[in-house]
C-alpha cells in the first residue's frame, strides 16, 4: 500500500467519522512487513514473513471518548466499523478533559532527517538472512572451549513500517520506519550440571549499522562460558556497576514515576518535584526523539505533536513530566509529550574497564532477573546477574543475587556515568555506577 493510499484511507476515515457523529477524530494507518528467520543447531528452525495493515481511531463524541481499530481497510467495512464505533462511544461516561491537542503543539519535522529507514531494506532475503543465522552460529562454536556448548540458537529479523496520521483539526504527517535485529543465544555445561544460557544481540535502523555477524555470535559464547560456576557472595552496602546493556531495565523504574497517569493516580515518588533536586549531579538525562538512527525516533509523537528535545534531569535536577493533552488538563499542567523516545545522557570520559578499575571491592551486573519496583513509594527489590569486583578488576561470576533500596535515596549515590551508551536500545544507556547499595546474597 503506497504512502499515497494511505493518507487517502486516513482522511477518508477522519471524514467519514464526523459524517457518522464524531466532534473529533484521530487515525493513524499502519502497515507493517515483518520477516523472522531463526537457526538452531545447524539446522533452520523457522522462517516467518507477515504482513498486518490497521486503521486505528480516536474517537470523541458528545463529549465522550474511545479508541477502537479494525484491520479491514475497505469502504464498507470502515463505514461498518464507525457506525459501531461511534454508537458505542455514545454509550460511555462523559469525560471533559479528552481532547485533540491544541494544533499550535503540532510540528513539522521532517521525518528524512531522522534517518529512520533504510533504503535497501527490500534488498535483503530470506536466504541473506539464513546465512547471517548460520554464520553466527558457526562464529559462537568455534571459541576454544566450544566442548562445553551444549546448544546455539541465533536469528535475523527486519521489520518495515509505515505510519499516516491524520487528526480533524488539521494534523497530517506520515513517516516510515526499519528495524533490523540479529541475535545469538547459547547454552552450556557447568561442572555441577546445571546449564547457564547467555547472549548477545543488536538492533538497528541501518543493516549497515548492525556490528559484525562473527564477532557476535563468539560473544554469545564468552558471556555464556563466564557464567560457569556463579554462585552467591556476601550480602552488604557496597559500590554497583551496572553494565550498559543491563541499565535500561533500572531506568525504566525512573521513567515510570514520569508519567501524567502516575502523577494523576498520585503513583509516582517524583510527584511535586519538578526544579528540585533529586539525584546526584550525574544524574543528566533528555529525552531526544531527533536523534539519527536513534531506535526511538520520531517526526512526532501518538498524538501528532511534533518531536522535540526534552529536558528530564539536569545535574540531578528534575526538569520535566511526560504530560499528554488528557493528563495536562486533569493536572493542570502544559503537555510535553505521551511517552519515551530515545534517552540522551550526559556522558562521562570512561569505559565500563576503567569505571570497574576504579572500585576496590563491589558487583558488577550484567542481567537484571524478576523483582519490582513501586512507583508510588520508590522502592524496589529486583534479582540480578553479574561478578563480583575485587581489587578494581572483575572476579568470579556471582548468580541469585538480590538489590534492593529506595530510588530517592539510590540516585543521589550515582557517582560515575560511562561513554558507551548501549545505542541497540532507545533508551541508549551507558554504564552506570552507584555507591553504597544494599546488595544480598549468603
Amino acid at each position: 500500500m503506497a504512502n499515497e493510499t494511505m493518507l487517502d484511507i486516513a482522511k477518508s476515515a477522519v471524514a467519514l467519522a464526523k459524517q457518522k457523529g464524531a466532534a473529533e477524530v484521530a487515525v493513524a494507518v499502519t502497515e507493517t512487513r515483518n520477516v523472522d528467520v531463526n537457526w538452531r543447531d545447524g539446522k533452520l528452525e523457522k522462517v516467518a514473513e507477515a504482513t498486518s495493515r490497521r486503521l486505528g481511531a480516536r474517537l470523541y463524541v458528545d463529549g465522550r471518548y474511545s479508541a477502537c481499530t479494525t484491520s479491514d481497510l475497505r469502504p464498507d467495512g470502515l463505514a461498518s466499523f464507525f457506525d459501531n464505533a461511534v454508537a458505542l462511544t455514545r454509550t460511555l461516561a462523559k469525560d471533559p478533559h479528552r481532547s485533540l491537542p491544541d494544533p499550535s503543539l503540532y510540528g513539522k519535522v521532517a521525518a528524512t532527517e531522522l534517518q529512520l529507514s533504510d533504503p535497501k531494506i527490500g534488498e535483503l532475503t530470506a536466504i541473506d538472512m539464513r546465512r547471517a543465522a548460520q554464520k553466527m552460529e558457526e562464529a559462537a562454536r568455534s571459541v576454544p572451549e566450544k566442548a562445553a556448548i551444549l546448544s546455539v540458537t541465533s536469528g535475523v529479523s527486519h521489520t518495515a513500517t509505515t505510519l499516516t496520521r491524520v487528526q480533524s483539526n488539521g494534523f497530517e504527517g506520515a513517516y516510515s520506519g526499519s528495524v533490523f535485529s540479529m541475535w545469538a543465544d547459547v547454552s552450556i555445561q557447568d561442572a555441577d550440571g546445571r546449564r547457564p544460557e547467555e547472549g548477545d544481540w543488536a538492533e538497528t535502523r541501518f543493516y549497515g549499522d548492525l556490528p559484525d555477524l562473527a564477532m557476535l555470535g563468539r560473544q554469545a559464547t564468552n558471556r555464556s562460558l563466564v557464567r560457569r560456576g556463579a554462585k552467591k557472595i556476601g550480602s552488604g552496602v557496597m559500590p554497583v556497576v551496572i553494565e550498559n546493556r543491563a541499565g535500561s531495565r533500572f531506568v525504566n523504574y525512573l521513567l515510570a514515576a514520569l508519567t501524567g497517569s502516575a502523577l494523576q493516580q498520585k503513583r509516582s515518588f517524583l510527584d511535586g518535584l519538578v526544579g528540585k533536586p533529586f539525584g546526584s549531579d550525574k544524574l543528566d538525562i533528555a529525552d531526544d526523539p531527533l536523534i539519527a538512527r536513534g531506535m526511538g525516533s520520531r517526526p512526532f509523537d501518538i498524538e501528532g505533536m511534533g518531536a522535540k528535545r526534552l529536558p528530564l534531569f539536569e545535574q540531578g535536577v528534575l526538569k520535566n513530566y511526560y504530560i499528554d493533552t488528557y493528563y495536562g488538563k486533569k493536572l493542570g499542567m502544559a503537555p510535553t509529550t505521551m511517552d519515551t523516545s530515545n534517552l540522551s545522557w550526559k556522558l562521562g570520559s570512561k569505559g565500563l574497564d576503567a569505571l570497574v578499575s576504579d572500585v576496590k571491592e563491589g558487583v558488577l551486573i550484567t542481567s537484571f532477573i524478576g523483582g519490582n519496583s513501586n512507583s508510588t513509594t520508590g522502592d524496589f527489590s529486583v534479582g540480578f546477574h553479574g561478578f563480583a569486583i575485587r581489587g578494581g578488576k572483575i572476579a568470579e561470576p556471582i548468580a541469585e543475587m538480590n538489590l534492593s533500596g529506595k530510588h530517592v535515596d539510590v540516585w543521589k549515590r550515582l557517582v560515575a556515568v560511562g561513554n558507551d551508551p548501549f545505542v541497540h536500545s532507545a533508551y541508549r544507556t551507558p554504564t552506570l555506577v552507584f555507591d553504597g547499595m544494599q546488595v544480598a546474597g549468603t
